[in-house]
């Protein structure tokens, strides 16, 4: 991997298609799991992964269907199936209790993962994650009530849908550049059905309503992380979880909106650095 760019270089086939992935930082440090959201890749942990890897071995993936990995017609990308793949990738990395660091969906995936899937984790940091129900911005509740129609939609129409939508997540805005690589899955032809399937297989609520009532059980280090200028999910949720996870420590990033890695990535990752060297 170069400095200015990122590839995930390996690969792993599991029971929901081909994940691509690689790790930074040395072999025999502490490890640490970083987990997307939608409709992002890894590449938006690019600044903060980097940072860690100073001191831990990170391993970074594309969630299925997503980024560079496998996308097709049929694949399971509902959330409890992604936590299915965090699960096995665990496995292949043998990893048995590595730090894991989730935004937005993967939030709830590293969730259902570890509450419903087995997988063990030594700490667990969110940063504005997908956890508590009502869920769904209204762009994206307009979308999983219509996607059928919206897969209609031509193709400069779909594209202009796509660079508005991902333009929302950022507070002071993307950069031009950022802005282009994450936009640019989601307009290939395999990429546009992949864009309305995990909005489709994902109904708001659904992946966190067997979830929610166990969070008091949750025995481990918790860290919120949560842009104070979140229009996705408003900063209020992130009060409301830290009240229902016992010991939770909240961090409110100022100016920053839903995509903090974004926005302000030398503040999240000096309270992600702090949180995961705590027990390393």
């Amino acid at each position: 991997m170069t400095v200015g760019d990122w590839n995930l270089d390996r690969s792993f086939t599991g029971s929901s298609g081909e994940i691509r992935w690689t790790a930074l930082g040395a072999v025999d440090a502490p490890p640490v799991v970083l987990v997307h959201g939608t409709p992002f890749s890894s590449y938006v942990w690019r600044a903060p992964a980097r940072a860690l890897a100073g001191r831990f071995r990170v391993y970074v993936w594309d969630l299925p269907g997503y980024g560079a990995s496998e996308m097709r017609a049929g694949q399971p990308v509902d959330l409890d199936s992604q936590a299915r793949a965090l699960a096995e990738l665990l496995g292949h990395w043998r990893l048995e209790r590595p730090a894991v660091v989730a935004h937005d969906f993967g939030g709830a995936v590293s969730l259902r993962a570890h509450l419903l899937h087995g997988a063990a984790y030594s700490r667990l940091a969110l940063v504005d994650p997908v956890a508590l129900a009502p869920w769904g911005s209204p762009t994206y509740r307009l979308l999983a009530e219509h996607a059928d129609v919206f897969r209609q939609l031509p193709g400069d129409l779909h594209e202009a849908l796509v660079h508005r939508y991902i333009s929302s997540c950022s507070h002071p805005g993307l950069r031009p550049d950022t802005h282009a690589r994450l936009v640019a899955p989601w307009l290939t032809a395999a990429g546009r059905d992949a864009f309305y399937r995990q909005i489709e297989q994902n109904v708001p609520c659904e992946a966190t309503d067997d979830i929610q009532g166990r969070y008091g059980d949750l025995d481990l280090p918790v860290l919120i992380c949560w842009g104070a200028e979140d229009t996705w999910i408003p900063v209020a949720r992130g009060h409301e979880l830290a009240r229902l996870i016992p010991g939770a420590e909240l961090r409110i990033i100022e100016g920053a909106g839903h995509l903090v890695q974004e926005d302000a990535p030398a503040e999240l990752t000096l309270a992600l650095g702090e949180f995961l060297r705590t027990g390393a």
